[in-house]
Formats: C-alpha cells, sequence, structure tokens
C-alpha cells in the first residue's frame, strides 16, 4: 500500500467530477435503500468516492458529484485542530440546532464541483449528522470547526444545493467568472494527481 494512502483510496478508481449546471447536481437525491447496503456496487462507490477525492484534493464528496443519484457522501479531511477524519454516511440528515445556541461562523468554502473560486459562506460551527453505513447499520457524527462545515456543505448536495445558492447574486456571479478562468488548471492538476498514482 501507497504510504498514507486509505485503503479505499488504493482500491478506487478516479470517476469524472461533475460541474455546477448538471441536473444530478440541482435535484435532491435518492435515498440509499435496502437494495444497495451490504453490496459490493455500494462498496466500490464509496471506494472510488474515495480515489476521486484524493486526487482532486477535496475534503469530502458526495455521490451526485460522481454523477450517482444517491444520499451518500464520504470525507477524508484534516480539522482545526489537526485530528484526521475519515468515513461515509448514507441518507444523512443534519439535527436542527436551536438558533439561541446556534453560533454562525464565516469562512471561505470551496467546492469539487465548482472548480476554481472560493467564497465566503456562514454555517454553524457545531452539527451533528445522522445517517447510516454501507452495510444500514445506524451512524451519527458530531463535528466541530472545518469538519462541521464539510458536513454541512455534503449534507447540502444532496438535497440539490450548492455552496453558490447560499451566495448573493452578484457573489455567485463573481465565482462563476472565476471559474471559467481557473477550471482548466484545476482539472489539469486533478488529471496529473490521477496518473501519479496510477489511476
Amino acid at each position: 500500500m501507497t504510504e498514507g494512502l486509505l485503503p479505499e483510496v488504493e482500491r478506487g478508481a478516479v470517476r469524472r467530477i461533475t460541474v455546477v449546471g448538471e441536473p444530478v447536481l440541482h435535484r435532491r437525491c435518492a435515498p440509499v435503500t435496502e437494495t444497495h447496503f451490504g453490496t459490493s456496487d455500494l462498496a466500490r462507490l464509496i471506494d472510488d468516492m474515495f480515489a476521486t477525492n484524493h486526487v482532486a484534493h477535496g475534503a469530502a464528496i458526495a455521490a451526485n458529484q460522481v454523477d450517482v443519484d444517491l444520499q451518500l457522501f464520504v470525507w477524508d479531511m484534516e480539522d482545526d485542530w489537526g485530528v484526521r477524519h475519515t468515513g461515509h454516511i448514507a441518507n444523512p440528515v443534519l439535527d436542527e440546532e436551536p438558533p439561541a445556541t446556534r453560533r454562525l461562523v464565516e469562512e471561505m468554502e470551496g467546492c469539487l464541483s465548482v472548480p476554481g473560486p472560493y467564497k465566503t459562506v456562514p454555517r454553524a460551527d457545531h452539527a451533528v449528522v445522522r445517517g447510516q453505513d454501507m452495510h444500514g447499520n445506524p451512524l451519527v457524527v458530531e463535528s466541530r470547526g472545518y469538519f462541521a462545515r464539510c458536513l454541512q456543505h455534503e449534507t447540502d448536495h444532496l438535497y440539490g444545493r450548492l455552496y453558490l445558492d447560499r451566495l448573493a447574486k452578484r457573489e455567485r456571479r463573481d465565482a462563476l467568472r472565476e471559474m471559467e478562468d481557473l477550471q482548466e488548471s484545476v482539472l489539469a492538476r486533478r488529471a496529473a494527481m490521477a496518473e501519479r498514482l496510477g489511476k
């Protein structure tokens, strides 16, 4: 195994990442059901998502970002305190935090499906997401800081929302214009990384 690579990345194949404007990114994804849980197809999809995320230098990636209409995402990232988090979740639902205790933090956010630009997006500093693992077992993930932002961003994806949808119209236009300028170089970097890994 290559040093530092997750086994999922080793096993996985790199898939094409969908880009803003493609229909699969702009509608609610289908739930993962009993027909998916515990199957080799679902395990392979998760491996491929980890590999695709790694090559793109992402923190996390949702299934619709690899053109699969399922409520599923994976993550492999370091939080604000240098702790590495890796995992996957199907059918995630975010707990509603009461406004009185919710603390919003405005930080820069990017997206693998909006290659290039980063914009300031307010997100809750704490998030709890509930769902299932690849075998259908219940899963609860609690997070703070950047990890919480990541879980909220990915859950948004599965409801057909991008971080662009949380921006004012002018900021959204600016982001799309930046993407036009940066997309080619970002995609070239991803392709070079995939080639280095032999994927």
